[in-house]
């Protein structure tokens, strides 16, 4: 909103410094255009984080990379048998390129991070992981993780499913605070991991500064089993050519010694690479975590997939191949953050209504509205057929404490859906915050 001064120059207006008056018919406005949006039946949604149609065609590759006479691997394995626990030679060697981690440290698992997420948290409450004196499961009160929000959804619903207490960390603009973060590790033994997107992180976009890597790998924990959870998701998922450099945090470990390398597992996967669908994931890990790992992982499967291992370096086999499939993936991407950021500047800036991140990549911007305000504006979206990511989601127990965090999930949806999805939010934002000004 803007005024007219007496000097002819246009100046921005918040809502909250506003009189009523005018803030009251700006609001019927915008009730007369949200029962039109309404009228339209608009079925759209921008939940979750998913490929687009038109970047699933990018791997359409994979889909004829193998017959039944090609299926051997360099080393002369048939892919199509048992065997390999912990991964192809030559997937492991694509990932360590392109991620910049020695081949050793790797275990190539399935088509999910996520899944040997759950598994190495599963396997440290039964097992214990290395340093530590019982496994998670007989820690007497029980066992804690620390948990950087907004974050990733999945990571604090692992937790709640194992009956692992989170404890909240804020997010800052380079990363969790650092200070909470040492404060609470070096003082509390049950505190036994924590959760990082590290770079573009769900939801904020935020990667990590050169600062916060060099303190995570210099931690010095109460507990000597204590992790850190390097979900590095979007390590290649550059939306512009001067994307965001993340420090390389072995690298960083190994400059301190043994106990800081062994604190790190590290995630990441080519779900949103290739497909999602049918992805390869590896934990990476220093050489007595991949031992212990590889101890109880023997038990519980033979091998993963080698016939998808082959099938993703028969179509990329080098990480140059990979990153001119992000260039592909980023061209169809970048027009919709045009779109959401855009729309967002174009209809909320100056209002003091929200927030916003503007991310240099991965697969989400994060909104914060009035405090307050974040159910009002789900709802209202719900109502006029635009789906969020549920309320709370992105905070541990599904609780956000000042009610004003949304997710907004841009990749999916066409750019036309994607632009009139954008439209909804922003008056439904409007219309919630105008209504907490004139309440207040």
């Amino acid at each position: 909103m803007t005024y007219t001064n007496p000097e002819g120059r246009q100046i921005s207006l918040t809502y909250v410094n506003t009189d009523k008056n005018t803030l009251a018919s700006q609001l019927k406005s915008l009730w007369c255009e949200y029962e039109q949006i309404k009228s339209k039946g608009y079925k759209l949604d921008l939940t979750r984080g998913k490929p687009c149609p038109e970047q699933l065609e990018l791997s359409s590759c994979m889909l004829a990379a193998l017959s039944g006479d090609n299926c051997i691997s360099k080393d002369g394995v048939d892919c199509r048998n048992y065997g390999v626990l912990d991964g192809l030679p030559e997937t492991k060697e694509l990932f360590s390129e392109l991620l910049d981690i020695p081949t050793e440290n790797i275990i190539v698992g399935g088509n999910s991070s996520l899944n040997l997420m759950y598994d190495t948290v599963v396997r440290a409450m039964l097992f214990g992981v290395p340093g530590g004196k019982l496994p998670w499961s007989r820690v007497e009160g029980g066992v804690k993780f620390l948990c950087p929000a907004p974050g990733y959804d999945r990571h604090f619903a692992i937790c709640e499913t194992l009956g692992i207490k989170m404890i909240p960390v804020a997010m800052k603009n380079d990363g969790p605070d650092m200070d909470t973060v040492e404060e609470l590790v070096s003082s509390d033994e049950t505190i036994k991991g924590i959760w990082c997107v590290p770079k573009y992180s769900n939801p904020t976009g935020i990667t990590y500064s050169d600062d916060v890597v060099r303190r995570f790998a210099a931690l010095r924990p109460k507990a000597k089993d204590f992790r850190i959870f390097w979900d590095n998701a979007y390590a290649v998922h550059d939306l512009y050519s001067e994307g965001d450099k993340l420090l390389n945090l072995f690298d960083e470990a190994a400059k301190i010694g043994p106990e800081s390398e062994n604190m790190i597992y590290y995630f990441a996967s080519t779900s949103k690479i290739t497909f999602p669908g049918s992805g390869v994931a590896i934990i990476a890990a220093s050489k007595e975590n991949v031992a212990d790992i590889k101890r109880t992982l023997a038990i519980q499967t033979i091998g993963y997939d080698k016939l998808n291992q082959l099938r993703h370096v028969r179509c990329f086999p080098n990480a140059a191949a990979v990153r001119r499939q992000m260039e592909l993936h980023a061209e169809i991407l970048r027009p919709k953050f045009e779109i959401v950021k855009d729309t967002l500047k174009r209809e909320l800036e100056g209002t003091g209504a929200a927030v916003w991140t503007n991310p240099k990549g991965g697969y989400f911007v994060s909104l914060d509205v009035m405090p307050g305000c974040a159910t009002r504006v789900y709802n209202l979206c719900r109502d006029a057929g635009v789906r969020l990511t549920d309320v709370g989601a992105t905070f541990p127990y599904k609780h956000d404490p000042e009610d004003k965090n949304l997710r907004i999930a841009p990749t999916f949806p066409s750019n036309d859906d994607l632009a009139t999805a954008m439209h909804v939010l922003t008056t439904c934002v409007k219309i919630a915050a105008i209504e907490k000004c004139l309440n207040s």
